[in-house]
């Protein structure tokens, strides 16, 4: 087969991130942690990146994004930029649930962390609500995605046998207090989401020729946009 590569797009989080793989393995990335970057840089990283991988986007076998859950500007935003590409340059588009893509580079960074362990990856959804799904060893998925709102009490168990939860993600990082007494939960904080994570996800998707339809492909916002009017200073 010949070389294929793959344009990855992440803006699930407040991170901007964008890679290219090549035959599913990263060979170039971007991630930038900065308000509001999405709209502003996303295309531009995008060029910058084509330049440092040094091919062009007419070597681009197909475009991946990730799909959410998320922020729904930034969800909006990348979809929207991967639907364009795919269209102008007449090739797939890939969707990639955004908590798979987690759990996918947490096992990559520290693949002797997760033995035995339930992996809870968590995307920010405000106050103590959190985008979450878990996956037992190997990357299997055992509880589906939802919103969720955190106590101190939603990972209580009697089950001696129950393996630890590692929460990890922006949603994960507002938890630690709340589980220090908790011997059950263990809070990993710093994990950034980044387009790097996508790669091996991608790649297989590919070959197993799972697209998307790039015209009426919707990102998976979970909730209803719900806007909301700035408090009075």
């Amino acid at each position: 087969m010949n070389n294929i590569y793959v344009l990855q797009i992440e803006t699930a989080t407040p991170v901007c991130s964008v890679a290219i793989s090549k035959n599913g393995k990263t060979i170039a990335a971007i991630d930038a942690e900065l308000p509001n970057l999405h709209a502003s840089h996303l295309t531009v990283f995008i060029d910058q990146l084509l330049r440092d991988a040094d091919i062009s986007s007419v070597d681009l076998d197909a475009v991946a994004v990730s799909m959410g859950p998320g922020s729904y500007t930034g969800l909006r935003i990348g979809v929207s930029t991967a639907k364009g590409l795919c269209y102008g340059l007449d090739i797939p588009l890939i969707a990639i649930n955004t908590l798979d893509a987690m759990v996918a580079g947490f096992a990559r960074r520290d693949p002797m962390q997760m033995v035995g362990k339930m992996l809870v990856p968590m995307i920010d959804a405000r106050r103590m609500e959190v985008y979450m799904a878990q996956y037992r060893e190997g990357q299997v998925k055992v509880r589906d995605t939802e919103a969720c709102i955190i106590d101190a009490d939603f990972f209580a168990t009697d089950d001696k046998s129950q393996a630890q939860f590692l929460l990890f993600g922006s949603g994960a990082n507002k938890l630690a207090l709340l589980f220090t007494e908790n011997p059950w939960v263990q809070v990993v904080p710093g994990f950034l989401n980044s387009a790097d994570f996508l790669s091996g996800l991608a790649f297989e998707k590919y070959s197993l020729k799972q697209f998307e339809d790039s015209v009426y492909f919707e990102p998976f916002y979970l909730k209803d946009f719900i806007a909301t009017t700035p408090k009075k200073r």
